[in-house]
């Protein structure tokens, strides 16, 4: 099993030997960039030197040295490509060297996915600037963010689902080199968020030309017209003029065609060529072999027709990157002069969206979803020391030793354990302010996530039935709704009511009921709240500074269990231990911290 250390010097290796070759890229763009100009001057000192001799000779000196300036283009491409690709990697390593000390900057944080409604996804701190999804977010596709996102949106809740999706990520997971090829591909052309959406509804459009059986043949008719025209010209039949009046008479003709394949090929020609960049996806994909039942079926999506779905895109590709041609306007007009090439070109497109437009959608979502499972396996290799854990079928079950907060320094993180047995069942947490009880219920929450949507946790070892997690531990004032924070958080517990009426298994984790109201109602409602809820057969952990609260495990001692965080003075300081305790808190600090800032506490 490989160690962190282990994991930090493969990303600093994988830096060096790339660095080294990205040395040796760059020394042979050099070399067939000054080749080019050799040839180039070749060709034109020998034009100049056999001028006016035998055409042969001439033919030779010129057109030898052309061939191999234009063999050396697509050289100097290829090695162009293969130089940004390594520029990436080399990026991309130093990114995930700089992800394992606890910076994320790199990587996109999913604000947009930010929703204080959402059951537990804001107040765990899943999306935006150094969150859980940051921390975890390798996608190179606009399909991969979007399916990453749904996966922390709504986890997993059956124990067969987060099993078949843990094989996957432990799969993937030591599959370095695929996993980061597979990254580059996209990260070299990555495309808009919008992108996929227009696809889809380009693929979903119908079809404008080939619909129309006249069209279909026009192309054809105007090929033969122009071939039997050319033909008797040369055999002096007709006069060439006439064959260039019916050449002209076809570029005027196929203007009516230009203005509508120009509206196509503005609005979704350069979304269609990204198409490239998912062929080779794709193609990667499907050369990779793969053996858990999750991946398998991303493979048998792109392998379900008689064409592989990377040969198919690629074919659209290449039609959509030849109707390019037509900006070239001396190469269009002879094209269409001659054979009606613009609206034959665009029928090819047509043809190829009447066969696999059905399918686009699936494959562009088949690549989203592996590019998903790439993010969680770099995940869980950069943390070797976390454990996957047991997923129990017996209701209800959380059990866990040494939970950490992944976004917590490891070197400084206090870690505790938790322990639900049976259904229902609660923990109450009391003590002193910034002793540590939030933090615990984010651990508690992040890890609980992270093992419902197949990840590791860190933890040496967790148990645990997916129940759905609901959490209210940062409830605010929502002014565009004209309600006060006392009745959002009212909301929020009706919400949690309401599905438990209607018999879903929930975890819910709650931080101080009742915030926005005096302590007398507070706590009176506070009380009435959690015997509702074992009565309804529930589990959570609720934390308070109300130690009233904890007098219900005397009421429910069977279902109700006291921890504390617990704040510690000594020599006229405060300290904090930040483990977990059973039993009730007994030191509160407050006025002792409003004492040490000079606020005058007034004692009865």
């Amino acid at each position: 099993m490989e160690t962190l250390q282990n994991i930090i010097e493969n990303y600093q290796h994988i830096c060096r030997t790339t660095e080294k070759e990205l040395q040796k890229v760059r020394q042979r763009i050099r070399n067939i960039s000054l080749l080019r100009l050799l040839l180039f001057v070749a060709a034109v000192v020998g034009v100049s030197y056999f001028w006016g001799d035998d055409w042969r000779i001439l033919l030779v000196c010129a057109g030898m040295p052309f061939l191999a300036f234009v063999w050396l283009v697509k050289r100097h491409n290829v090695w162009f490509h293969r130089k940004d690709f390594l520029k990436k990697k080399i990026e991309i390593n130093q990114q995930e060297l700089q992800a394992i000390g606890y910076d994320f900057s790199s990587f996109d944080g999913g604000e947009e996915y930010i929703d204080p409604a959402h059951l537990y996804t804001y107040d765990l701190d899943v999306f935006g600037e150094h969150s859980l999804f940051q921390s975890i977010n390798r996608s190179s596709t606009p399909a991969g963010k979007v399916q990453l996102a749904a996966w922390l949106n709504t986890h997993l809740e059956k124990k067969e689902e987060i099993e078949q999706r843990q094989q996957a990520i432990r799969e993937l997971a030591p599959e370095v080199t695929f996993r980061q090829t597979f990254r580059i591909s996209g990260l070299l052309y990555k495309g808009k968020p919008a992108d996929m959406s227009e696809i889809e509804q380009w693929a979903s459009a119908p079809t404008q030309y080939r619909r129309h059986q006249l069209l279909r043949l026009l192309p054809g008719a105007v090929s033969a017209i122009n071939i039997v025209c050319i033909a008797c010209a040369f055999l002096g039949l007709l006069p060439a003029s006439l064959a260039g009046v019916v050449f002209v008479c076809f570029v005027i003709f196929s203007f009516v065609f230009s203005k509508g394949i120009t509206k196509m090929q503005a609005t979704y020609g350069e979304k269609l060529q990204i198409l490239s960049t998912y062929a080779e996806q794709i193609l990667q994909i499907e050369q990779k072999e793969l053996n858990s039942a999750a991946l398998q079926e991303i493979k048998t999506i792109l392998n379900n027709g008689k064409q592989s779905a990377s040969h198919a895109v690629r074919r659209l590709s290449k039609l959509m990157n030849a109707l390019d041609q037509r900006n070239n306007v001396l190469m269009s007009t002879v094209l269409n002069g001659l054979f009606f090439w613009e609206l034959r070109q665009v029928m090819r497109i047509e043809q190829w969206k009447e066969e696999h437009a059905a399918d686009l959608t699936q494959w562009l979502n088949a690549v989203g979803r592996m590019d998903a499972y790439c993010s969680l396996a770099t995940f869980a290799y950069n943390h070797p020391d976390y454990v996957y854990p047991t997923i129990s079928q017996h209701p209800f079950c959380l059990k866990a030793e040494a939970l950490g907060h992944p976004l917590m320094d490891r070197d400084k993180c206090v870690r505790n354990g938790i322990s639900i047995e049976k259904r229902p069942f609660f923990i109450i947490i009391t003590g002193a302010n910034m002793a540590g009880k939030s933090t615990y219920l984010r651990t508690v929450g992040v890890n609980y996530l992270l093992a419902c949507i197949g990840l590791p946790v860190w933890s040496r070892q967790m148990e645990l039935y997916p129940a759905r997690l609901i959490t209210s531990l940062r409830t605010s004032d929502s002014l565009t709704d004209n309600e006060s924070y006392f009745f959002a958080e009212l909301k929020r517990l009706k919400l949690i009511i309401d599905k438990l009426q209607a018999g879903e298994e929930l975890f819910i984790i709650l931080d101080e009921i009742l915030k926005g109201t005096n302590s007398v109602d507070k706590q009176k409602g506070s009380l009435a709240l959690i015997r509702q809820f074992v009565n309804m057969n529930t589990n959570g952990i609720i934390a308070t500074h109300d130690l009233m609260l904890s007098s219900l495990a005397e009421s429910f001692p069977k279902y109700i269990r006291n921890h504390c965080f617990e704040a510690d003075i000594t020599d006229n300081e405060l300290t904090f231990s930040y483990r977990m305790r059973d039993g009730v808190a007994q030191n509160m600090n407050a006025c002792f911290l409003m004492k040490k800032m000079g606020i005058a506490v007034v004692d009865d």
